[in-house]
């Protein structure tokens, strides 16, 4: 997709991290730009920032866990504008630790963000790209995704998900003959606030009374470093720009960590036992 002026993009995660940088992004471009987060109050900043730049711009409150405020997301997009040409599923949390000490809501949290959030966005809006014949679809992954590091047990699956999903999603827009391109987005550490991800975790999703939650927090501190070191979410933006452009399918934005996903692959080619991967390496 080319020509991005006066066209409509929908990002979900957009009031702050990546997803606020590629709504950014996609506005300067000239796009009209849909915002949906569940943080309302940073929802309405980010809405005011961009339009004061003098962007078209929509910020829609959105619990990506729940299909029926996807459904209206995709609903209010619709009567607003008409149409979506470009809608990126990126909102995202984290919890982490050994697996066997993480309990059900923890899972329950971050699969319903991660990849039910995803499998909602390709439900509410690619039926509409399709019968329109255009549109591009961006899934918000991760090295995780490509890659099995320890203490990310809930984050990896989640992510893993993602990446087939997208691939699924574009062999399946292929066979039908749909224009309708697919990337998948697979960045490594990113400087976004994805460490304090639980300031919006639902109160039934809580961790139970009593869990040890130690090695939770030394996770979130050691990922608060690493976070604080990655690349700016203004330059994954630029990438995934780079992608819709150019109907490019991966997106990694970090080229260092590629060879993890070489030696992944070598070992289940080679039939070899799984070698670890570190991404603070």
């Amino acid at each position: 997709m080319q020509e991005l002026k006066g066209k409509v993009a929908v990002v979900t995660g957009a009031a702050s991290g990546i997803g606020n940088g590629v709504a950014t992004r996609l506005a300067q471009e000239g796009m009209r730009v849909v915002l949906a987060d569940i943080e309302e109050g940073p929802l309405a900043d980010a809405e005011k920032k961009l339009a004061d730049t003098g962007a078209t711009v929509l910020a829609v409150p959105t619990d990506v866990t729940k299909a029926e405020c996807v459904d209206a997301l995709a609903e209010k997009t619709f009567s607003t504008f008409g149409t979506a040409h470009v809608v990126h599923n990126n909102a995202g949390v984290a919890a982490g630790g050994p697996m066997w000490t993480l309990s059900e809501q923890d899972w329950q949290w971050v699969l319903g963000v991660n990849l039910w959030g995803v499998i909602h966005g390709v439900r509410s809006f690619v039926p509409r790209m399709v019968e329109q014949g255009e549109g591009h679809v961006v899934n918000t992954a991760s090295m995780a995704g490509l890659t099995s590091a320890p203490m990310m047990g809930p984050y990896n699956v989640s992510k893993h998900g993602v990446v087939t999903l997208s691939e699924t999603l574009a062999a399946e827009l292929t066979l039908f003959g749909s224009p309708v391109k697919v990337s998948v987005l697979c960045p490594g550490w990113v400087n976004t606030r994805i460490n304090e991800a639980d300031r919006n975790r639902p109160a039934d999703l809580q961790p139970p009374p009593g869990e040890d939650t130690t090695m939770m927090e030394a996770g979130r501190q050691m990922l608060d470093g690493l976070l604080k070191s990655g690349l700016q979410p203004s330059e994954v933006a630029s990438q995934v720009l780079d992608a819709i452009r150019e109907e490019r399918f991966y997106i990694l934005t970090h080229p260092e960590m590629v060879p993890m996903i070489d030696q992944r692959m070598r070992d289940i080619l080679e039939g070899r036992n799984p070698a670890p991967s570190f991404f603070g390496a």
